[in-house]
Protein backbone atom coordinates (compact mmCIF):
# COMPACT_ATOMS: atom_id res chain seq x y z
CA UNK A 1 0.00 0.00 0.00
CA UNK A 2 1.00 3.91 -0.79
CA UNK A 3 2.62 5.30 2.15
CA UNK A 4 3.25 9.26 2.39
CA UNK A 5 5.51 10.63 5.11
CA UNK A 6 5.72 14.24 5.38
CA UNK A 7 8.44 16.47 7.24
CA UNK A 8 10.18 19.83 7.71
CA UNK A 9 7.55 21.56 9.05
CA UNK A 10 8.15 24.30 12.28
CA UNK A 11 7.60 27.32 13.58
CA UNK A 12 8.40 30.53 11.49
CA UNK A 13 8.32 34.13 10.99
CA UNK A 14 6.27 35.80 8.84
CA UNK A 15 8.56 36.25 5.26
CA UNK A 16 10.79 33.33 6.29
CA UNK A 17 10.85 29.95 4.53
CA UNK A 18 10.61 26.30 4.94
CA UNK A 19 11.20 23.42 2.87
CA UNK A 20 9.03 20.50 3.37
CA UNK A 21 9.91 16.79 2.05
CA UNK A 22 7.25 14.11 1.47
CA UNK A 23 8.73 10.26 1.22
CA UNK A 24 6.46 7.92 -0.84
CA UNK A 25 6.82 4.22 -0.51
CA UNK A 26 4.60 1.51 -1.95
CA UNK A 27 4.39 2.66 -5.65
CA UNK A 28 5.95 3.16 -8.54
CA UNK A 29 6.67 6.59 -7.61
CA UNK A 30 8.29 7.82 -11.13
CA UNK A 31 4.91 7.40 -12.88
CA UNK A 32 2.77 8.93 -10.38
CA UNK A 33 1.79 12.57 -10.81
CA UNK A 34 1.96 14.03 -7.12
CA UNK A 35 -0.09 17.10 -5.25
CA UNK A 36 0.63 18.60 -2.56
CA UNK A 37 -2.41 19.87 0.21
CA UNK A 38 -2.88 21.79 2.98
CA UNK A 39 -5.58 21.98 5.71
CA UNK A 40 -5.71 24.85 8.44
CA UNK A 41 -7.98 24.38 11.64
CA UNK A 42 -11.89 24.62 10.72
CA UNK A 43 -10.78 24.43 6.98
CA UNK A 44 -11.26 21.76 4.52
CA UNK A 45 -8.32 20.27 2.95
CA UNK A 46 -7.22 22.05 -0.03
CA UNK A 47 -4.94 21.74 -3.15
CA UNK A 48 -1.75 23.83 -3.01
CA UNK A 49 -0.16 22.35 -5.78
CA UNK A 50 1.18 19.89 -8.31
CA UNK A 51 3.98 18.32 -10.13
CA UNK A 52 3.78 15.68 -12.80
CA UNK A 53 5.92 12.58 -13.53
CA UNK A 54 7.72 15.05 -16.60
CA UNK A 55 8.42 17.64 -13.93
CA UNK A 56 5.92 20.27 -14.84
CA UNK A 57 4.61 22.20 -12.40
CA UNK A 58 1.02 24.10 -11.51
CA UNK A 59 0.29 25.81 -8.66
CA UNK A 60 -2.89 27.65 -6.94
CA UNK A 61 -2.83 31.17 -7.02
CA UNK A 62 -2.81 31.83 -3.85
CA UNK A 63 1.32 30.47 -3.51
CA UNK A 64 2.02 31.01 -6.90
CA UNK A 65 5.56 32.66 -7.05
CA UNK A 66 6.11 31.57 -3.61
CA UNK A 67 6.15 27.89 -3.30
CA UNK A 68 7.92 25.52 -5.42
CA UNK A 69 7.54 22.02 -5.83
CA UNK A 70 10.02 19.69 -7.66
CA UNK A 71 10.50 15.86 -7.18
CA UNK A 72 13.57 13.47 -6.63
CA UNK A 73 12.39 10.23 -8.25
CA UNK A 74 15.61 8.31 -7.50
CA UNK A 75 14.70 8.91 -3.49
CA UNK A 76 11.16 8.77 -4.18
CA UNK A 77 10.53 12.17 -2.68
CA UNK A 78 9.04 15.24 -3.58
CA UNK A 79 9.63 18.38 -2.06
CA UNK A 80 7.84 22.04 -1.41
CA UNK A 81 9.52 25.39 -1.11
CA UNK A 82 7.87 27.52 0.73
CA UNK A 83 9.41 31.61 0.17
CA UNK A 84 7.86 34.39 1.79
CA UNK A 85 5.23 32.97 4.42
CA UNK A 86 2.29 34.27 5.30
CA UNK A 87 0.46 33.99 8.54
CA UNK A 88 -2.75 32.58 6.49
CA UNK A 89 0.26 29.73 4.98
CA UNK A 90 -0.11 27.96 8.17
CA UNK A 91 -2.15 24.48 7.97
CA UNK A 92 -0.66 21.09 8.33
CA UNK A 93 0.29 19.99 5.29
CA UNK A 94 0.25 16.82 3.41
CA UNK A 95 1.18 14.91 -0.19
CA UNK A 96 -0.54 12.78 -2.23
CA UNK A 97 -0.80 10.87 -5.44
CA UNK A 98 -2.67 12.44 -8.10
CA UNK A 99 -5.68 12.04 -8.06
CA UNK A 100 -5.29 11.19 -4.49
CA UNK A 101 -5.42 7.79 -3.24
CA UNK A 102 -7.36 6.44 -0.18
CA UNK A 103 -4.59 6.97 1.99
CA UNK A 104 -3.13 10.14 4.25
CA UNK A 105 0.30 10.57 5.64
CA UNK A 106 -0.13 12.43 9.07
CA UNK A 107 0.96 15.40 7.43
CA UNK A 108 3.45 18.43 9.01
CA UNK A 109 2.43 21.51 10.67
CA UNK A 110 3.54 24.56 9.19
CA UNK A 111 3.04 27.44 11.67
CA UNK A 112 3.88 31.08 10.38
CA UNK A 113 3.93 33.43 13.24
CA UNK A 114 6.04 36.67 15.22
Amino acid sequence: QVQFVESGGGLVQPGGSLRLSCAVSGIFFSVHDMDWYRQAPGNKREWVGGIISSGRTNYEDFVKCRFTISRDNTKNTVALQMNSLKAEDTAVYYCNTHPPSGRWGQGTQVTVSS
